[in-house]
């Protein structure tokens, strides 16, 4: 349940968006200062910084707080989410207000790369199971690592885990003295976390995660022999899908719905426009998105598929075309047609 993750309170915040907005602050929600989300983040705010359009980069817990900060937070139109959550919550929205609440006005902006599960571990526990009667960090309440983690831990039936709420950052320097056993990191590979000369290949390595009752709800990954330097050997495990979100924001509201609007068209169409020059100069997992794939359930923002038109004129210095007319159909397809046309181009 929901409440056993300790998820309600964040769910429960008023939602409270500002009447209007002299000039607007972007935002978007990211995550820890080592991991992915703040990377890609700041390829995005470069987009932007090109054109004259500041987006601040916010660190964050993860996952669920982004979710939230998209609904709620003053100023915050993006926030990157891993697709877990996604299914979590709209598995739980048809018979739980509160959820129906928190989702209410979310929308698609952009799927984006696979995340891997890390699970740095002592050199003795090989398999999964073997957490069992073990100190593990499961990450901050919020965050995506630690709805993951108490999901994959729960679906596999692991008992009598000691659950250590504290994010990767302060779980690493735990492990290295031995005050935990291991702990979960949910981000993109390579993760610069992992990527210190510190950590000893000898004591610790990556646990594979291979177990069947886990592929219903994530997907196969591997990260490859030396993506870090601990680490020589191909290891197995499961990923999730990053997604950007944002909100369905109503341009004939008021002047901050209307401004923001606009923002989630231009970011939109920075990054359609520019992702060859992010696959060549940014992140890698630039590298691997993949903007078709949609997570189920879940419809992309009017606001976005206006920014993906051909024709749309964005805010920036340098010359662009005429703007595009509003698409108010609200599905899925005209997403599709519309990303299909624009690749076409590139």
């Amino acid at each position: 349940m929901l409440k056993k993750l300790g998820l309600a309170l964040s769910l429960l915040m008023m939602f409270c968006l500002p009447a209007s907005s002299a000039e607007l602050e972007k935002n978007i929600m990211t995550g820890g200062a080592k991991g992915t989300y703040i990377k890609i983040g700041r390829d995005i705010a470069g987009l932007g910084k090109a054109c004259g359009q500041a987006l601040n980069v916010v660190e964050s817990a993860g996952s669920l707080e982004n979710f939230i900060g998209v609904r709620n937070r003053k100023n915050t139109q993006f926030g990157i989410v891993q697709n877990d959550v996604l299914e979590y919550l709209k598995t739980f929205e048809a018979n739980d207000p509160e959820i129906q609440t928190a989702v209410r006005g979310v929308r698609i902006m952009f799927p984006l790369y696979n995340e891997e599960v890390h699970v740095l571990a002592k050199a003795d526990i090989k398999t999964m199971a073997d957490l069992s009667g073990r100190k593990v960090a499961i990450g901050v309440k919020d965050s995506g690592t630690y709805l993951t983690a108490t999901l994959m831990l729960d679906i596999l039936q692991i008992k009598d885990v000691q659950k250590v709420e504290v994010n990767p950052d302060k779980a690493l320097p735990q492990l290295e003295s031995g005050d935990i056993d291991a702990f979960f990191y949910v981000a993109g590979a390579p993760a610069s976390l992992f990527q210190s000369d510190t950590i000893d290949g000898t004591k610790f390595h990556l646990v594979p995660i291979t177990e069947a009752p886990l592929l219903a709800t994530y997907i196969p990954a591997k990260i490859d022999a030396g993506t870090y330097t601990f680490q020589k050997e191909a290891v197995d495990v499961v990923a999730v899908k990053a997604v950007m979100m944002t909100f369905d924001y109503d341009k004939k509201r008021n002047a901050y719905q209307r401004e923001s609007c606009k923002a989630v068209a231009d970011f939109s169409n920075y990054i359609i426009s520019n992702l060859d020059k992010l696959q060549a100069t940014g992140h890698p997992k630039w590298q691997t998105v993949d903007l078709s794939a949609l997570p189920p359930g879940w419809k992309v923002g009017v606001c976005v598929k206006e920014g993906l038109a051909a024709n749309y004129k964005p805010t920036c210095t340098t010359p662009a075309a005429t703007p595009a007319s509003d698409d108010e159909n609200g599905e899925n397809d005209d997403y599709l047609k519309l990303l299909k046309e624009r690749l076409k181009k590139q």
